[in-house]
């Protein structure tokens, strides 16, 4: 039977600690990945519902300064037929198809 020499022997112990540090290195780096992921999907839905709420406050704002300005010249009463106030005028509020139909595809 052949032993195997001192040679061979360490050859194998140091092949066996390096792929024991391999792995352990493997592992953390695995760990720190999925931590970066997880922290960068919580930061992306924070940041989406801020935008989602300053859209519908930007939205309710629109909503009350159309009323506000609809109902301002039936409390004051007519204005002079020939002027055009900036009151009477209702603000636009557009809305980007594209995030519609995002929302629609969720």
């Amino acid at each position: 039977m052949a032993t195997p020499s001192k040679e061979a022997q360490e050859r194998a112990e140091l092949n066996f600690k390096k792929k024991e540090i391999q792995a352990r290195d493997a592992s953390k780096a695995m760990a720190e990945y999925e931590a970066g992921l997880r922290s960068e999907r919580e930061k992306t839905a924070r940041l989406k519902a801020l935008r989602e709420a300053k859209e519908a406050a930007d939205a309710a704002a629109g909503i009350a300064a159309a009323t506000a300005a609809a109902d301002a010249p039936a409390a004051k009463g007519a204005a002079a037929p020939g002027k055009k106030t900036a009151a009477a005028k209702k603000p636009v509020v557009k809305k980007p198809a594209v995030r519609l139909a995002a929302r629609r595809s969720n």
